[in-house]
């Protein structure tokens, strides 16, 4: 096996070309750090997934989520406190699951979000008797408060005045 002294020229062609894309790319991501104007991938996908958190109940949906899982997280600790209700303590489990399913129902179908809070505020309640204490009363107080924000919430809200201030142009009225 020695070097190959035959000249390829199909060869070289394409080494050419994907030198110069190499190049390319380079120069581009040069161009993009030196103006800080171009949005780059980043902002991009944080300006999504701020439109996209602003078109849902976000804040409350994810405390329900957050809720459930420390309920459950709590019915599963070993423990010598844990209270145990129903058949092998079912209702201790159903609770927290329907409530953390809830949660992620808020996130990703908030136009029931009036039915799903009204359920996370059941549930919130009903895990006081049924998984200790709700959760020795975080998770408890997370489904309320989360709730309370998902009822609360309201779709296609003004820009609050604070971001309509950061977002105008400086020196301009």
């Amino acid at each position: 096996m020695g070097e190959r002294t035959a000249h390829d020229p199909a060869a070289e062609s394409v080494q050419a070309e994907v030198e110069a894309e190499v190049e390319a790319q380079a120069q581009a991501s040069a161009e993009a750090a030196a103006d800080p104007t171009e949005p780059g991938p980043a902002p991009k996908r944080r300006r999504s997934f701020r439109q996209w958190r602003g078109a849902r109940p976000f804040w409350g949906g994810l405390l329900v989520t957050l809720a459930g899982a420390e309920i459950l997280f709590t019915e599963k600790a070993a423990l010598p406190v844990i209270l145990h209700i129903g058949m092998m303590g079912l209702a201790g489990y159903l609770v927290p699951s329907m409530l953390g399913l809830c949660g992620l129902l808020l996130l990703f179908n908030p136009a029931q979000r009036l039915f799903y809070s009204i359920m996370a505020v059941l549930l919130a309640l009903a895990s006081w008797v049924t998984s200790n204490l709700g959760g020795f009363v975080i998770g408890l107080l997370l489904g309320l408060i989360g709730s309370s924000l998902a009822f609360g919430w309201l779709p296609d809200q003004p820009e609050r005045r604070r971001l309509i201030r950061r977002r105008a142009p400086a020196g301009g009225s």
